[in-house]
C-alpha cells in the first residue's frame, strides 16, 4: 500500500518538476530561443535536486544549489572572458572551481558547481555565437527558477514530514 505522504511528495515534485521546465523554457525563450529546451531542463534539475521531504532540508539544499551554481556560473564567465570553449578548458576550470569551494570551506558546494560549469560549458560548445556572460547568467537565472518554485511549494504545500517535525 502506498503511503498518502508518498503520494504527496511525488505529486510535489512532479509538478515543481514541470512548472519550472515550463517557466525555464520560456524564460530562456525570451533572450535565446535556440537554449530554450536546454534552459528548462536546468530549472527541472534544479527543483528535482532542491525539493526535499521537509522545510528545513529544502531551505538547506536551495542555499547550496544557489551558492553553487552563483559559483560554476561566475567561474564558467570569467574562463571565457579569456579563452574559448575547449575540453581541456572546462576541466580546468572544474578543477579550479572544486578547489575554491575546498578554498572557502563550502566543499559540498563544490559538486553542484562544477555541474554549473559543465553545462555551461556544453552550451558554449554547443552554441559558440552565445554571449558567455549571458550563457552563465542564464543557466544562473534558470537554477533559480527551479529553486523558487521548490521554495514555494514546501511553504505553501507541506509534507506529512514536516508536520511531524514541528511536534
Amino acid at each position: 500500500m502506498i503511503e498518502r505522504r508518498s503520494l504527496h511528495i511525488a505529486l510535489q515534485v512532479a509538478i515543481v518538476t514541470v512548472s519550472s521546465f515550463y517557466l525555464g523554457v520560456h524564460f530562456t525563450q525570451f533572450f535565446q530561443g535556440e537554449s530554450a529546451g536546454i534552459g528548462g531542463l536546468w530549472a527541472a534539475i534544479s527543483s528535482i535536486v532542491v525539493l526535499q521531504a521537509t522545510q528545513k532540508a529544502t531551505i538547506k539544499s536551495a542555499w547550496m544549489r544557489t551558492l553553487g551554481t552563483l559559483i560554476g556560473a561566475s567561474m564558467s564567465a570569467l574562463y571565457f572572458q579569456f579563452f574559448p570553449f575547449s575540453w581541456l578548458g572546462m576541466g580546468a576550470t572544474i578543477f579550479a572551481t572544486v578547489l575554491l569551494c575546498e578554498m572557502l570551506h563550502i566543499p559540498d558546494n563544490a559538486r553542484l558547481a562544477s555541474i554549473t560549469v559543465c553545462i555551461t560549458m556544453v552550451m558554449a560548445s554547443m552554441h559558440p555565437s552565445l554571449n558567455p556572460y549571458l550563457n552563465s547568467i542564464l543557466r544562473f537565472s534558470e537554477s533559480m527558477i527551479g529553486i523558487a518554485l521548490s521554495m514555494a511549494a514546501i511553504v505553501l504545500w507541506p509534507t506529512d514530514a514536516d508536520a511531524k517535525s514541528e511536534k
